[in-house]
């Protein structure tokens, strides 16, 4: 497909919708907020939009389809997690 010219996104990418709010409602529950429905889309379109963008910019810069570049930032953000805790 991605030789073909054919746009696929990962399906661990367009179905992180649903883990997504599930992460806001679990802090919305340990911090007692109340978000409106207006909110938790808002958030989920920025998150999900900066999560597409991230994944689309990567497969460019290294000319590789958007499943490879889908790794690529889980591994970097999950590098970036460990350097920060100190542990690599």
């Amino acid at each position: 497909m991605f030789e073909n010219g054919v746009h696929v996104i990962p399906d661990f990418l367009c179905n992180a919708g649903g883990v997504t709010v599930s992460y806001l409602e679990m802090v919305q529950n340990f911090y007692m907020y109340y978000w409106d429905v207006d909110r938790v889309y808002d958030c989920l379109n920025k998150k999900m939009t900066s999560a597409y963008h991230a994944v689309h910019l990567t497969s460019k810069k290294y000319s590789i389809n958007m499943r490879q570049a889908a790794y690529i930032v889980a591994v970097e953000r999950v590098v970036e997690a460990m350097k920060l805790r100190g542990w690599v």
